[in-house]
């Protein structure tokens, strides 16, 4: 059961093209954001789409699989842990952010993109 505390399973499209960094020692990281979509009827019966957005890092292979496959629109299945981190950004103002880190990713279905 300890493999179920912090674990993540999301579906959804790839909100821009990846960005890759490559850093010392051969090291690579992939960053995206990823949209999941939820919906509902409200009280009116109308259909109501609520999208979310996800933050997702990815490194080593999982990184080299994201620079060669996914771009912009891309259906992705990710598995992997929140983590939350703080920053001091370019002001000098403490920045928190939370982010999806994948160990895991499936490539599905095509793009939605409309380029």
């Amino acid at each position: 059961m300890s493999s179920l505390r912090n674990k993540v399973q999301l579906i959804g499209n790839v909100g821009q093209d990846p960005v890759i960094t490559n850093l010392e020692n051969d090291k690579k990281v992939a960053r995206l954001s990823l949209a999941t979509n939820e919906h509902y009827r409200n009280k009116k019966g109308e259909k109501v789409t609520n999208t979310e957005w996800h933050n997702v890092t990815a490194w080593g292979k999982t990184a080299d699989i994201i620079e060669k496959f996914v771009i912009k629109g891309k259906e992705l299945a990710i598995e992997g842990k929140l983590t939350s981190r703080s920053y001091e950004d370019k002001e000098g103002n403490k920045r928190y952010v939370t982010e999806v880190v994948a160990s895991e990713i499936l490539l599905l279905g095509g793009t939605t993109s409309e380029e």
